[in-house]
């Protein structure tokens, strides 16, 4: 089975500005530590890749959309 990273998109950050956008929320299935508390969406899908792991992007609860499109 592969892992999973669980992420959203940061709160206080607008698209144009050059900021990390995403956070990870949770990981399951992966042994991962992160040292970094907000990465860009290629960061994490680097590491997605290299972990074989699976990302989720979680809904914003502001809106209801999702994060990541």
């Amino acid at each position: 089975m592969t892992g999973k990273i669980f992420y959203r998109e940061r709160h206080k950050v607008q698209k144009e500005m050059k900021q990390p956008r995403f956070r990870v929320v949770a990981v399951s299935g992966v042994d991962i530590t992160f040292f970094a508390t907000h990465l860009r969406k290629k960061e994490l899908e680097s590491l997605a890749q290299t972990m074989d792991a699976e990302l989720v992007c979680l809904q914003d609860p502001h809106d209801g959309s999702e994060a990541g499109e």
